[in-house]
């Protein structure tokens, strides 16, 4: 199939025809150049229509003990000039 390359403001464009159409109008695309060619690939839209279905998926005894807890240790914050730059009492 053959179409054109047109100018659109200061962008080229070019026009891809119905038959070829990957995504809809507007949507997001990403587009990179591989040797002499253009490659371009829809980007995937992120929704969360999916989020119930995949925490259910997890088993029931997935984190039932809970969080792992790691003791805070106190740090040194030497390119800032001080100890502790919290404020916080270390104690």
């Amino acid at each position: 199939m053959l179409t054109r390359v047109f100018k659109s403001g200061n962008s080229l464009a070019v026009r891809i025809p119905k038959e070829l159409a990957i995504v809809e109008a507007a949507q997001e695309v990403e587009i990179e150049r591989i040797g002499n060619s253009l490659v371009v690939r829809p980007i995937a839209q992120q929704n969360f229509d999916d989020l119930l279905d995949i925490l259910a998926s997890f088993p029931n005894s997935f984190m039932a003990e809970g969080r792992e807890r790691n003791e805070q240790t106190e740090r040194d914050w030497p390119l800032l000039g001080v100890e502790n730059p919290t404020g916080e009492n270390s104690n």
